[in-house]
């Protein structure tokens, strides 16, 4: 079964939603066999590169709040990621733009390292004093060197600004046909959408729910149903 999650660096319940996700992935009993593919979008796509502010000051900005209303729902998320177990600094972070860190994380998937830089992307974001958005390149190559990727070619994606951006929009465009209008967003085996940072219980159901509709497979054979064929033991051998 495939799980995708569409997030975003920059958003702060993608941070919480992916660790109960994956608590409500630790107890679930075939997650083995569970695939889980991170999905690029972007909650401010037209801000430009290098282009960072105070969150507060994005927040009363963007959704007419007061400062002390912003910094409240700063206060709350880290009540809210501190139950799980996450670092967040509620005062002093700052909000720019992610493209870079999307086309780094495709890079990663192809190297089997996704979910760890990720990871390292949040934990540099909502929980370290140093910047993602105001040190440049160096900051990024660094956490994804950090992360597994191999230092040259990091370097070599972030110096070319088409590298993985085809990939970062086709994961954008596909989440606009989905529905998704904002993130985290999950689908599940594309039959189960899961919109939120839900609770990990609702995850769990939801993942017992997908698991138990996937489509069983029917075979069409002959009347016989002895078609020659090849096994762990080695191949039929007509019989003359």
């Amino acid at each position: 079964m495939r799980v995708e999650i569409w997030s975003d660096i920059a958003c702060p319940w993608c941070y919480v939603g992916k660790a109960r996700f994956e608590k409500a992935l630790a107890g679930f009993e075939h997650r083995d066999r569970v695939e889980v593919v991170h999905r690029s979008f972007e909650l401010d796509p037209h801000r430009a590169k290098g282009d960072a502010q105070p969150v507060i000051t994005m927040l009363t900005a963007k959704y007419g709040m007061s400062e002390a209303q912003a910094q409240a729902g700063e206060d709350n998320l880290g009540r809210q990621a501190a139950a799980e177990g996450l670092a967040y600094r509620t005062r002093g972070r700052d909000h720019g733009n992610t493209f870079d860190m999307h086309r780094l994380l495709h890079l990663a998937k192809e190297h089997g390292r996704q979910s760890e830089l990720l990871d390292a992307f949040y934990t540099a974001n909502f929980a370290e004093e140093r910047s993602v958005f105001t040190e440049g390149d160096e900051r990024l190559a660094e956490l994804a060197v950090a992360a597994g990727l191999d230092a040259d070619a990091v370097h070599a994606v972030l110096a070319d600004p088409d590298a993985y951006a085809d990939e970062v929009r086709a994961d954008e465009r596909e989440a606009a046909q989905l529905g998704a209008t904002g993130v985290p967003f999950f689908v599940l085996d594309r039959a189960y959408g899961v919109s939120g940072a839900q609770p990990a219980e609702v995850f769990a159901r939801a993942l017992a729910q997908a698991w138990s509709d996937r489509p069983s497979l029917t075979l069409v054979q002959d009347a016989d149903g002895d078609a020659d064929a090849c096994g762990p033991d080695g191949c039929a051998v007509p019989q003359r």
